[in-house]
């Protein structure tokens, strides 16, 4: 049975940092796309950043580059999310997933059961 449990969210003031972690179980990070999604209120859940099984990073959501980081520690069969110079419009659910090859939440297998990141201005 595959589960991803995130961690890590929580308040945190604009201009701040959050690093947010998934562990899995049942499957190996190291062989699979993991991808980080987040969703707003009242918005479509959005591609964040994703690492393929050879290490290359894609990201989504143009206003994270160069702030959000993903990393993936293949020992621990982790996948995290350094979230620098938050900004209130980051506020979200954070979701962490895995099975996809794209941008597309709808072609992802599995999926965490979320953390909630709020940026207060």
């Amino acid at each position: 049975q595959v589960q991803l449990v995130e961690s890590g969210g929580g308040l945190v003031q604009a201009g701040g940092s959050l690093r947010l972690s998934c562990a899995a179980s049942g499957l190996t990070v190291a062989t699979y796309r993991m991808g980080w999604f987040r969703q707003a209120p009242g918005k479509e859940r959005e591609f964040v950043v994703g690492i393929s099984w050879s290490g290359r990073v894609t990201v989504g959501a143009g206003s994270v580059e160069g702030r959000f980081t993903i990393s993936r520690d293949n020992a621990k069969n982790t996948v995290g999310l350094e979230m620098n110079s938050l900004k209130p419009e980051d506020t979200a659910v954070y979701y962490c997933a895995a099975g996809g090859w794209g941008m597309n939440w709808r072609d992802y297998i599995y999926w965490g059961q979320g953390t909630q990141v709020t940026v207060s201005s």
